[in-house]
């Protein structure tokens, strides 16, 4: 490789997120692109890399053995770039998106009256709340943060006293 390959952190975030939601539209919604953008980015990396990550049908995505272990090394690395970035940033003020879910008798007596204050003390946070009563797959829901109360079902899930 010569040169600088300016955009490999999107192609390979790009790679991930299809590969986590299952489809070029799902992974186009979640990083704000169109479909097409997706697929030219994982076309340009698959032709950079010289090998197919995913084989594509009209009604699903199946990764390749280059694939899984390209999406292995990918999130390893995404993630090394992000905590990068926390260490740099590490004395400035909080900042990004946090989802929460939680229930809505929760949200509506102890969370909402709280909202204002966290917001005006930390202007870049952006709060994305779920509200719902049912329990939620966390993973599918992406959230950062659930608050619930009562007995844990049997499940992966690590909860801690508040």
């Amino acid at each position: 490789m010569s040169g600088i390959e300016v955009n490999r952190a999107g192609e390979m975030q790009a790679f991930v997120e299809v590969l986590e939601r299952g489809s070029f539209a799902a992974a186009a919604r979640a990083l704000g692109m169109t479909p097409s953008a997706i697929s030219k980015l994982i076309a340009r990396l698959e032709a950079r890399l010289g090998a197919t990550l995913v084989h594509r049908s009209t009604r699903r995505l199946q990764p390749t053995a280059e694939g899984r272990q390209f999406h292995q090394a990918s999130v390893r690395v995404l993630a090394d770039m992000d905590e990068a970035e926390r260490g740099v940033c590490a004395g400035a003020a909080p900042r990004g998106r946090v989802r929460i879910n939680t229930s809505l008798a929760f949200a509506t007596h102890l969370l909402l009256p709280l909202v204002p204050r966290l917001i005006e003390r930390h202007p870049g946070l952006e709060l994305d709340l779920s509200l719902t009563d049912r329990v939620v797959d966390l993973i599918d829901a992406r959230a950062d943060i659930a608050i619930r109360w009562g007995e844990l079902p049997d499940s992966d899930l690590v909860a801690r006293r508040l």
